[in-house]
């Protein structure tokens, strides 16, 4: 190649590479504007709204329908009153931010514990509550522990017979209103009953099993089932004997030994069965009930009664794959599936 056709080659070929250089330029403006816009228009802004006052929950779904993110602290107050509460919001309400943004709650949480409070005369199921929402105060906040729980109840309970109602608490240690200067063992006294109060057991010979149930949880006796092969002279699926018998008056301690006997003409695809459940012994009766949930998902209710505890027994029909669920002040403490 000769001087003259070098030259016209390397000019050629630097056109080229200038045209290239140039176009790629452009096309990585064309991307970054194409990027700057995007985000600009993801950006979506909105208003926050004013929470405080509010409780947080409804706080929470206020932010919610506003695309906004709470960042919650915890904070003590003068007044039980206002525990729950939002105390203080930041941004303030009515100022425009980007959808997305944190927003700073303070959520009261009460008046700090710094006494132990007169449980006399108050139900025992109910100071445990109390007791518990104190315990998961003191121990969360936003980012961390906050501290051990100022109050423990102290297990097992001490319990006597007294004419208070079962449950009532007859005596606490420490006194009412004796300060708290670190954690502290709460003793509570409570009331069993009246060892002597007397109840009338009802007629139960003769019902089927389900309108016996309802007799047991409208009198509140502790009761047991068997069942046998009806004999000469007896309904299938009905009550043919009970001990003590009914219209006895008898302390209400006193369990009745209920014997039915099979039921026959099962609803199709259904079956028999009697739900047993061995229960820790209750130093009085517990609220006690037992649910069935079909395969198709109804429920239904079988029994509710105030029950001591021991041995549990509950006749049933349903079809199989039902799930059977016992309750005892509304936990749950077990459950079953029928096969």
């Amino acid at each position: 190649m000769d001087l003259e056709g070098l030259e016209s080659y390397i000019s050629s070929n630097l056109r080229l590479f200038i045209s290239m250089a140039a176009g790629l330029i452009v096309f990585i403006g064309v991307i970054a504007v194409s990027v700057f816009f995007i985000n600009v228009r993801g950006a979506e802004q909105t208003m926050v709204p004013n929470v405080q006052g509010y409780d947080l929950t409804s706080a929470l779904i206020e932010l919610q329908v506003k695309e906004l993110y709470p960042r919650i602290q915890l904070r003590y107050t003068q007044s039980s009153a206002d525990k729950g509460l939002i105390l203080e919001q930041n941004p303030p309400p009515g100022q425009i931010v980007r959808a997305g943004r944190r927003i700073h709650l303070v959520v009261s949480q009460g008046a700090i514990v710094n006494t132990v409070e007169n449980y006399v005369g108050r139900n025992i199921e109910d100071v445990r509550i109390e007791l518990y929402s104190l315990l998961a105060a003191h121990t969360f906040s936003a980012g961390g522990i906050m501290g051990t729980q100022p109050i423990t109840l102290r297990e097992p309970l001490m319990f006597e017979f007294s004419s208070e109602p079962a449950g009532t608490i007859l005596q606490q240690r420490p006194e009412p209103g004796t300060s708290i200067t670190g954690p502290t063992l709460l003793e509570l006294v409570v009331s069993r009953g009246d060892e002597h109060t007397v109840t009338r057991i009802p007629n139960l010979v003769d019902l089927g099993f389900t309108d016996t149930l309802e007799q047991i949880g409208l009198s509140g006796i502790d009761f047991e089932f068997s069942v046998r092969q009806a004999q000469s002279g007896e309904r299938p699926g009905t009550i043919v004997a009970q001990d003590p018998p009914g219209d006895t008056l008898t302390v209400t301690s006193t369990r009745v030994f209920i014997t039915m006997t099979f039921p026959d003409n099962l609803p199709e695809n259904h079956v028999f069965g009697v739900f047993t459940f061995d229960m820790a012994a209750n130093p009085y009766p517990l609220l006690t009930r037992l649910e069935s949930i079909r395969p198709d998902g109804e429920r239904q209710r079988l029994l509710t009664v105030q029950y001591p505890g021991g041995r549990l027994t509950v006749p049933y029909i349903a079809p199989p794959g039902t799930v059977l669920v016992l309750y005892m002040l509304n936990r749950e403490i077990h459950r079953e599936t029928i096969f």
